[in-house]
């Protein structure tokens, strides 16, 4: 499996702590609040991919051993840019996922975040601290 596919997968579940709790949609200051110095950790054929998205808008991913050894070609560590743009988490790996930006509507259902990609995918995950 090319990581990402692994990145994509990851991005289905993301569970959520803290000022979190609650339900509707994450955008804007909201969204860039909610993410901004924090790991989001996506569930990937039954891995969490860490996600770390610094405040400058540099974000930065590793895969543990175990996932990183499903993948082919792509690495097992990248980094790239954050941003929200109309209300959406957009993204651009430096070779994740090709390189491609895509951008995430995310929605708060209690614990996770549902997120739907600019392509139609979708998917859940948890934010941490």
């Amino acid at each position: 499996m090319k990581i990402g596919a692994l990145v994509l997968a990851a991005s289905l579940a993301l569970p959520v702590t803290g000022s979190l709790a609650g339900d509707g949609s994450l955008d804007g200051d909201g969204l860039r609040k909610a993410i901004s110095g924090k790991t989001v950790f996506l569930n990937v054929s039954g891995f969490e991919l860490p996600i770390r998205y610094a405040a400058n808008g540099r974000m930065s991913g590793k895969m543990s051993t175990m996932a990183a050894s499903f993948s082919r070609g792509d690495g097992s560590s990248d980094t790239g840019k954050w941003w929200v743009s109309d209300g959406q988490l957009c993204q651009q790996w430096n070779s994740w996922m090709n390189g491609k930006s895509y951008c995430y509507k995310l929605t708060q259902k209690g614990a996770h975040v549902q997120w739907v990609r600019n392509d139609g995918r979708s998917g859940t995950a948890r934010i941490g601290g």
